[in-house]
């Protein structure tokens, strides 16, 4: 694992050892958190637009009859 240096106001770094004992954990592991959320986030949308692909390629093969009635609001209304 690497080390990493980085330089922060004296108050913003107090105030994140606060928060962070408040929710019982570090500054060291929030910042190590949002660095990997951070490198991943490519990773992340490629996936959710791959699983979009899906859910539309799905849709796209199954049609659904609606019938002569008309789907909107006020048809569902007057039943």
């Amino acid at each position: 694992m690497a080390n990493l240096t980085i330089s922060v106001d004296d108050q913003v770094l107090k105030q994140a050892r606060i928060r962070a004992l408040e929710e019982n954990t570090s500054v060291n592991a929030v910042l190590g958190k949002r660095l990997e959320e951070y490198a991943q986030v490519e990773d992340v949308r490629r996936h959710r637009l791959a699983a979009l692909q899906r859910v539309i390629e799905i849709a796209d093969a199954h049609t659904i009859e609606r019938g002569a009635t008309p789907w909107n609001r006020e048809a569902l209304y007057e039943r």
